[in-house]
């Protein structure tokens, strides 16, 4: 994910404490950041060992499920990285175009770059997803791509009064939502499993009635993908995606930076600090409370994987409630100390995503070829995933370390 807040002048780290940066943006994208590359760590795989040997899973397996997307409804730990990266782009905007206004910065050269740093993530999130593969991978539902496809509207609405804003992020759900409610359910005899959804996954994720309407691979934006993916070369037309994600998504998500915008404007403003903090903890419990209701109601389910609207409502309560206590305990009480570890990640997110996604397997095999695999092994078998993974992890963050101690820092 892009850096936002870190691409406004040349980043220091006396940019800390700059008004022009808040140490709770930076910690709390540090902590996104690190919740994704904790990935390494494998706690489901030990969790898996452990019920193999007979053991208790304890910790571990509610760790490891922390670390797994929900099936279709719901929300679980790892549900939040990619509502917490976009809702901090849009949060993070306020402060980026006060910054270049004040280094002289006119509207037409600041609108180039919104357009440039828009093109740039799309393709970046295009070409991570062609890791590996032959030919390029034209899917778009990558993070970096959903955020590239909204980004030039957030930064238009970005200049436009927070009414306007509102006006725009309420327009976004209820069109999003009646797109999927106008989209014909599918026929009774209509074969999920040739859309990859098997009959398992379907007995325990089935929707009825109304909210058939989100069902996976089956719905609005997956018949617009239809369209859209095949418009691509590639060497066989595309059917579905295995996981239901789906190139449309870029509009809610568009509703998320929107929501991150407002709080980001919010906390630029005159408000006192605690009006500020009560600000943001209202507004996410009021979200939390909305998004859940209409879910409940079967009015628009939550679910993640195809980003509807109560699920825009939802995660973003949630990063509301976040930003409160990073912003509390960071900006309000000055308690500083203790995110230098995330700051560190958060200042260079770029480079931390593209770690992440990229040197994990590099590294992880070069610490067997050097170390041995005896060496990960001295907690035993069962714990052998997770020590491995923790010393890739520490690796990266060493790696950003030192590029932070030289101030050298990736930015679109």
């Amino acid at each position: 994910m892009s850096d936002p807040n870190a691409q406004t002048a040349t980043v220091t780290a006396t940019h800390f404490h700059s008004p022009n940066r808040l140490g709770s943006l930076d910690a709390y994208r540090g902590f996104v950041m690190l919740l994704m590359m904790g990935e390494v760590l494998s706690f489901g795989k030990v969790a898996d060992l452990l019920a193999k040997a007979g053991l208790s899973v304890g910790l571990w397996g509610f760790l490891g499920h922390q670390q797994e997307h929900v099936s279709w409804i719901g929300c679980g730990l790892h549900d939040l990285i990619q509502p917490s990266f976009s809702f901090l782009v849009g949060a993070a905007l306020p402060f980026s175009l006060a910054a270049r206004a004040a280094r002289g910065q006119g509207a037409g050269l600041m609108t180039l770059h919104a357009v440039w740093r828009a093109l740039l993530l799309t393709l970046l999130g295009v070409a991570l997803r062609s890791t590996g593969s032959q030919h390029t991978n034209w899917t778009l539902e990558d993070t970096l791509s959903q955020i590239g496809l909204g980004y030039v509207f957030l930064f238009l609405v970005g200049q436009r009064p927070v009414h306007v804003q509102w006006i725009a992020l309420a327009a976004i759900l209820v069109g999003y939502w009646a797109a999927f409610a106008l989209y014909p359910l599918p026929g009774a005899d209509f074969d999920y499993t040739k859309v990859g959804v098997s009959a398992a996954w379907l007995q325990e994720n089935a929707l009825t009635g109304f909210a058939a309407h989100w069902q996976k691979n089956s719905n609005f934006a997956w018949a617009a993908d239809q369209v859209i993916l095949n418009g691509f070369p590639r060497p066989t037309a595309w059917e579905f995606n295995r996981g239901g994600y789906a190139t449309l998504s870029f509009i809610p998500t568009l509703g998320t930076m929107i929501l991150g915008l407002i709080a980001g404007g919010v906390l630029q403003g005159d408000r006192t600090p605690g009006a500020k903090v009560k600000w943001l903890v209202v507004t996410g419990v009021v979200c939390l409370a909305l998004g859940w209701t209409l879910g409940a109601l079967g009015v628009c389910p939550v679910v993640k994987r195809i980003w509807t609207p109560s699920w825009v409502i939802y995660s973003g309560g949630l990063c509301l409630l976040f930003l409160a206590g990073f912003y509390a305990v960071l900006d309000v009480w000055a308690v500083r100390g203790w995110a230098f570890f995330l700051r560190v990640v958060g200042l260079n997110s770029i480079a931390a995503y593209c770690i992440a996604h990229l040197w994990d397997g590099f590294i992880s095999r070069n610490l067997v070829t050097h170390f041995g695999e005896g060496f990960f092994r001295l907690a035993g078998d069962v714990y052998r995933p997770f020590v491995l993974g923790a010393t890739v992890l520490l690796l990266e963050w060493l790696i950003l370390f030192w590029m932070y101690r030289r101030k050298l820092f990736l930015r679109i």
